[in-house]
């Protein structure tokens, strides 16, 4: 493996095989829908039951090193596990996914597209789903990267391309409206 997108592929070819329903989310996810950045890791939603993990850990063998001990994410409620493939200095989240509502809902809106840089298709969640999740993170851990996704995501897409009412729906729940329409406010009109 040359680079993060390899370690991302093989992680998704070897879930593929193994099948196990997941979605690869955060920065990958929001390069689809918008302006790509460099990203120091890759972040997948997964539903590890069972002997699942044992099965992925085995399969994607020595090169990637899991923590001996998942870690609790507090936003979602749920564990994560935490990969490091030293070889490559590139790092894998894999969040199980949790009970929480909107968690549930964004899995299960997930759709399979062709993704360039990993060089296969994969499971995505849905451009408003992207939104959401970014604007909830960006309001709890206040990281500018995720307002900057949200931004670039809506320009990307266009208002005419995002189910509103979804985005709002959800927005409204988590708290986080206004700082949406902030966001919103302070792109540009395209002419």
């Amino acid at each position: 493996m040359k680079n993060g997108n390899d370690v991302a592929a093989r992680v998704v070819e070897v879930m593929e095989r193994l099948g196990v329903d997941y979605m690869v989310a955060g920065s990958f996810s929001s390069n689809l829908y918008g302006i790509p950045r460099s990203t120091k890791d890759a972040d997948f939603v997964a539903v590890l039951g069972g002997s699942k993990l044992a099965e992925l850990q085995h399969e994607l063998g020595g090169e990637f090193e899991f923590d001996e001990q998942p870690s609790f994410e507090t936003v979602t409620g749920t564990f994560r596990e935490r990969v490091r493939v030293p070889s490559v200095p590139f790092d894998i989240e894999i969040f199980h996914l949790s009970r929480d509502a909107h968690d549930q809902s964004r899995f299960n809106r997930r759709v399979r597209v062709k993704d360039e840089l990993v060089g296969r298709e994969i499971a995505v969640p849905t451009a408003e789903d992207v939104i959401v999740t970014k604007l909830r993170w960006a309001a709890i851990a206040k990281r500018d990267k995720d307002r900057d996704d949200v931004r670039n995501i809506i320009a990307v897409q266009g208002d005419e391309a995002l189910d509103w009412d979804y985005i709002h729906h959800w927005c409204a729940a988590h708290g986080t409206r206004a700082l949406l329409d902030e966001i919103r406010a302070s792109i540009p009109p395209i002419e």
